[in-house]
Protein backbone atom coordinates (compact mmCIF):
# COMPACT_ATOMS: atom_id res chain seq x y z
CA UNK A 1 0.00 0.00 0.00
CA UNK A 2 1.36 3.40 -0.92
CA UNK A 3 1.99 6.01 1.74
CA UNK A 4 -0.19 9.14 1.44
CA UNK A 5 2.73 11.38 0.49
CA UNK A 6 3.98 9.00 -2.17
CA UNK A 7 0.49 8.50 -3.58
CA UNK A 8 -0.11 12.25 -3.79
CA UNK A 9 3.14 12.77 -5.68
CA UNK A 10 2.35 9.95 -8.12
CA UNK A 11 -1.18 11.28 -8.65
CA UNK A 12 -0.06 14.86 -9.26
CA UNK A 13 2.71 13.75 -11.62
CA UNK A 14 0.17 11.78 -13.61
CA UNK A 15 -2.29 14.70 -13.64
CA UNK A 16 0.43 16.98 -15.01
CA UNK A 17 1.54 14.45 -17.61
CA UNK A 18 -2.02 13.82 -18.81
CA UNK A 19 -2.84 17.52 -19.03
CA UNK A 20 -5.48 17.41 -16.30
CA UNK A 21 -3.37 20.07 -14.60
CA UNK A 22 -2.43 22.48 -17.36
CA UNK A 23 0.68 24.56 -17.95
CA UNK A 24 0.48 27.85 -16.08
CA UNK A 25 -2.19 26.58 -13.68
CA UNK A 26 -1.65 27.77 -10.12
CA UNK A 27 -1.77 25.06 -7.47
CA UNK A 28 -2.85 25.78 -3.91
CA UNK A 29 -2.21 23.33 -1.08
CA UNK A 30 -5.67 23.52 0.44
CA UNK A 31 -7.49 23.12 -2.86
CA UNK A 32 -5.35 20.15 -3.98
CA UNK A 33 -5.65 18.52 -0.55
CA UNK A 34 -9.44 18.76 -0.71
CA UNK A 35 -9.48 17.50 -4.28
CA UNK A 36 -7.40 14.43 -3.39
CA UNK A 37 -8.95 13.86 0.02
CA UNK A 38 -5.71 14.17 1.99
CA UNK A 39 -4.14 16.56 4.48
CA UNK A 40 -1.98 19.48 3.41
CA UNK A 41 1.33 17.94 4.54
CA UNK A 42 1.66 15.26 1.82
CA UNK A 43 0.60 17.85 -0.76
CA UNK A 44 3.29 20.24 0.44
CA UNK A 45 5.90 17.48 0.28
CA UNK A 46 4.76 16.48 -3.22
CA UNK A 47 4.93 20.09 -4.44
CA UNK A 48 8.57 20.36 -3.36
CA UNK A 49 9.52 17.07 -5.00
CA UNK A 50 7.74 17.95 -8.23
CA UNK A 51 9.50 21.32 -8.25
CA UNK A 52 12.84 19.48 -8.07
CA UNK A 53 11.70 17.34 -11.04
CA UNK A 54 11.02 20.47 -13.08
CA UNK A 55 7.24 19.96 -13.23
CA UNK A 56 6.32 22.87 -10.93
CA UNK A 57 7.75 26.34 -10.45
CA UNK A 58 7.36 28.73 -7.57
CA UNK A 59 4.52 31.23 -7.81
CA UNK A 60 4.75 33.65 -4.94
CA UNK A 61 5.82 32.83 -1.40
CA UNK A 62 3.81 29.63 -0.89
CA UNK A 63 2.26 28.82 -4.22
CA UNK A 64 3.31 26.74 -7.20
CA UNK A 65 2.47 26.75 -10.87
CA UNK A 66 2.57 23.96 -13.44
CA UNK A 67 5.63 24.49 -15.60
CA UNK A 68 5.23 24.88 -19.35
CA UNK A 69 7.27 22.37 -21.31
CA UNK A 70 7.22 20.99 -24.82
CA UNK A 71 7.40 17.45 -26.15
CA UNK A 72 10.85 18.24 -27.51
CA UNK A 73 11.98 19.39 -24.04
CA UNK A 74 11.08 15.95 -22.70
CA UNK A 75 12.68 14.05 -25.58
CA UNK A 76 15.90 16.06 -25.31
CA UNK A 77 16.17 15.55 -21.55
CA UNK A 78 15.47 11.82 -21.77
CA UNK A 79 18.05 11.43 -24.54
CA UNK A 80 20.62 13.21 -22.38
CA UNK A 81 19.83 10.81 -19.54
CA UNK A 82 20.30 7.90 -21.93
CA UNK A 83 23.71 9.18 -23.00
CA UNK A 84 24.84 9.78 -19.41
CA UNK A 85 23.56 6.47 -18.06
CA UNK A 86 24.97 4.76 -21.15
CA UNK A 87 28.39 6.18 -20.34
CA UNK A 88 28.04 5.04 -16.73
CA UNK A 89 27.11 1.48 -17.65
CA UNK A 90 29.88 1.28 -20.27
CA UNK A 91 32.49 2.38 -17.74
CA UNK A 92 31.08 -0.10 -15.23
CA UNK A 93 31.35 -2.84 -17.84
CA UNK A 94 34.94 -1.90 -18.59
CA UNK A 95 35.84 -1.95 -14.89
CA UNK A 96 33.95 -5.16 -14.21
CA UNK A 97 31.23 -5.92 -11.67
CA UNK A 98 32.28 -6.40 -8.07
CA UNK A 99 30.29 -8.87 -6.01
CA UNK A 100 28.39 -6.17 -4.11
CA UNK A 101 27.18 -4.45 -7.27
CA UNK A 102 26.33 -7.77 -8.92
CA UNK A 103 24.28 -8.79 -5.87
CA UNK A 104 22.45 -5.44 -5.83
CA UNK A 105 21.56 -5.58 -9.53
CA UNK A 106 20.52 -9.21 -9.33
CA UNK A 107 18.31 -8.32 -6.37
CA UNK A 108 16.58 -5.68 -8.52
CA UNK A 109 15.97 -8.27 -11.22
CA UNK A 110 14.49 -10.73 -8.72
CA UNK A 111 12.19 -8.05 -7.31
CA UNK A 112 11.01 -7.00 -10.76
CA UNK A 113 10.41 -10.63 -11.73
CA UNK A 114 8.37 -11.13 -8.57
CA UNK A 115 6.15 -8.12 -9.29
CA UNK A 116 5.51 -9.18 -12.88
CA UNK A 117 5.20 -12.94 -12.34
CA UNK A 118 1.45 -12.94 -11.72
CA UNK A 119 0.79 -11.58 -15.22
CA UNK A 120 -0.81 -8.30 -14.19
CA UNK A 121 -0.19 -5.22 -12.05
CA UNK A 122 -2.08 -4.19 -8.96
CA UNK A 123 -2.03 -0.51 -7.97
CA UNK A 124 0.21 -1.30 -5.02
CA UNK A 125 2.81 -2.77 -7.38
CA UNK A 126 3.53 0.64 -8.91
CA UNK A 127 5.43 1.96 -5.91
CA UNK A 128 7.40 -1.28 -5.51
CA UNK A 129 8.40 -1.29 -9.18
CA UNK A 130 9.30 2.40 -8.97
CA UNK A 131 11.60 1.76 -5.98
CA UNK A 132 13.24 -1.20 -7.70
CA UNK A 133 13.77 0.80 -10.90
CA UNK A 134 15.35 3.73 -9.06
CA UNK A 135 17.64 1.33 -7.19
CA UNK A 136 18.69 -0.34 -10.46
CA UNK A 137 19.65 2.91 -12.16
CA UNK A 138 21.29 4.50 -9.12
CA UNK A 139 23.34 1.36 -8.47
CA UNK A 140 24.80 1.49 -11.98
CA UNK A 141 25.65 5.19 -11.79
CA UNK A 142 27.25 4.85 -8.35
CA UNK A 143 29.24 1.75 -9.34
CA UNK A 144 30.57 3.43 -12.50
CA UNK A 145 32.84 5.52 -10.31
CA UNK A 146 32.24 8.58 -12.49
CA UNK A 147 31.24 11.45 -10.21
CA UNK A 148 30.86 13.79 -13.18
CA UNK A 149 28.10 11.59 -14.60
CA UNK A 150 26.27 11.64 -11.27
CA UNK A 151 26.54 15.43 -11.12
CA UNK A 152 25.33 15.86 -14.70
CA UNK A 153 22.38 13.53 -14.08
CA UNK A 154 21.40 15.53 -11.00
CA UNK A 155 21.22 18.68 -13.13
CA UNK A 156 19.32 16.90 -15.90
CA UNK A 157 16.86 15.49 -13.37
CA UNK A 158 15.48 19.00 -12.88
CA UNK A 159 13.99 18.89 -16.38
CA UNK A 160 10.41 17.59 -16.86
CA UNK A 161 10.12 13.79 -16.83
CA UNK A 162 13.90 13.40 -17.20
CA UNK A 163 14.55 11.78 -13.83
CA UNK A 164 14.21 8.03 -13.39
CA UNK A 165 12.24 8.94 -10.26
CA UNK A 166 9.64 10.70 -12.42
CA UNK A 167 8.38 7.46 -13.94
CA UNK A 168 4.61 7.71 -14.35
CA UNK A 169 2.22 4.77 -14.37
CA UNK A 170 -1.29 5.24 -15.72
CA UNK A 171 -3.42 3.38 -13.18
CA UNK A 172 -6.43 3.51 -15.51
CA UNK A 173 -4.53 1.44 -18.11
CA UNK A 174 -2.94 -1.25 -15.97
CA UNK A 175 -2.94 -3.94 -18.67
CA UNK A 176 -1.02 -1.67 -21.05
CA UNK A 177 1.30 -0.58 -18.26
CA UNK A 178 2.02 -4.21 -17.40
CA UNK A 179 3.22 -4.76 -20.95
CA UNK A 180 5.32 -1.59 -20.86
CA UNK A 181 7.01 -2.46 -17.56
CA UNK A 182 7.53 -6.05 -18.65
CA UNK A 183 9.45 -4.79 -21.68
CA UNK A 184 11.45 -2.34 -19.54
CA UNK A 185 12.36 -5.08 -17.08
CA UNK A 186 13.40 -7.36 -19.92
CA UNK A 187 15.84 -4.60 -20.84
CA UNK A 188 17.10 -4.57 -17.22
CA UNK A 189 17.90 -8.28 -17.59
CA UNK A 190 19.70 -7.69 -20.90
CA UNK A 191 21.80 -4.88 -19.42
CA UNK A 192 22.90 -7.02 -16.45
CA UNK A 193 23.65 -9.97 -18.75
CA UNK A 194 25.86 -7.71 -20.88
CA UNK A 195 27.66 -6.39 -17.79
CA UNK A 196 28.30 -9.86 -16.46
CA UNK A 197 29.65 -10.91 -19.86
CA UNK A 198 31.99 -7.91 -19.95
CA UNK A 199 30.21 -6.51 -23.03
CA UNK A 200 30.56 -2.84 -22.15
CA UNK A 201 29.61 -1.40 -25.56
CA UNK A 202 26.50 -3.59 -25.75
CA UNK A 203 25.46 -2.54 -22.24
CA UNK A 204 25.78 1.10 -23.29
CA UNK A 205 23.60 0.61 -26.37
CA UNK A 206 20.98 -1.25 -24.33
CA UNK A 207 20.88 1.50 -21.71
CA UNK A 208 20.37 4.20 -24.31
CA UNK A 209 17.54 2.21 -25.87
CA UNK A 210 16.10 1.68 -22.39
CA UNK A 211 15.94 5.45 -21.85
CA UNK A 212 14.39 6.02 -25.29
CA UNK A 213 11.58 3.61 -24.40
CA UNK A 214 10.32 6.19 -21.89
CA UNK A 215 9.06 8.23 -24.84
CA UNK A 216 8.12 5.39 -27.14
CA UNK A 217 6.00 3.41 -24.72
CA UNK A 218 4.15 6.02 -22.71
CA UNK A 219 1.45 8.47 -23.71
CA UNK A 220 1.26 10.24 -20.37
CA UNK A 221 2.75 13.42 -21.78
CA UNK A 222 -0.36 15.11 -23.10
CA UNK A 223 0.32 18.36 -21.24
CA UNK A 224 3.39 18.98 -23.41
CA UNK A 225 3.19 20.77 -26.72
CA UNK A 226 2.98 18.17 -29.48
CA UNK A 227 6.02 17.12 -31.45
CA UNK A 228 6.52 19.20 -34.58
CA UNK A 229 5.13 17.71 -37.78
CA UNK A 230 7.65 16.58 -40.38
Amino acid sequence: MQKPGSQVMVTLRQMIGSGELTAGERLVETAIAERLGVSRMPVRTAFRELESEGLLVRAGVRGYMVRHFSYNDIVDAVEVRGVLEGLAVRQLGERGLDQGTKKQLRGCLVEGDRLLAKGHLDEGDAEAYHSMNVCFHETIVAASGNAAVATALTRNDHLPFASVKAMTINTSEMEREFRRLSYAHMQHHAIVDALEAGQAARAEALMREHAAAVIRYTDLLQSADPAPKT
